[in-house]
């Protein structure tokens, strides 16, 4: 008997010379010239981890409102001298409808597992939750 085969998400982006991004045969944002990569990076961990929260709190039987903010640290790694995030805190406050009780701290740890960006970096980032 074989394993089952793992799903597979692809997904595709275009950066073109004046910095817009869009998705091949969909929407362009533009990225204003003070949003670094870096802000790109903590933003996409900030978005797939409500969207994460979101996905569980449905499938629990909630509706979800959130807002989120994250802060990173670059340095220079003691590992091997390269400059690479060396930290970083996610802030997600979330109201629940109707609220999750004993189940939230269950529901919290499959969203901060769950979010592909967060599982996809080199370090683990911190979460700090405030659902209601």
């Amino acid at each position: 008997m074989s394993a089952p085969r793992a799903k597979v998400f692809e997904y595709e982006v275009e950066v073109d010379r004046h910095g817009a991004v869009s998705i091949p045969g969909g929407s362009t944002i533009a990225v204003p010239a003070d949003w670094t990569p870096d802000h790109l990076l903590l933003a996409a961990l900030v978005r797939c981890s409500i969207a994460s929260l979101d996905y569980h709190a449905k499938r629990a039987g909630h509706e979800m409102r959130a807002i989120g903010s994250a802060r990173g640290t670059i340095t220079r790694r003691e590992s091997d001298g390269r400059y690479a995030f060396t930290g970083i805190t996610l802030r997600i406050e979330a109201v629940l409808t109707p609220p999750a009780g004993d189940g939230l701290a269950q529901m919290l740890e499959k969203a901060q597992r769950d979010c592909f960006v967060g599982a996809s970096l080199a370090i683990a980032p911190r979460y700090e939750w405030d659902v209601s």
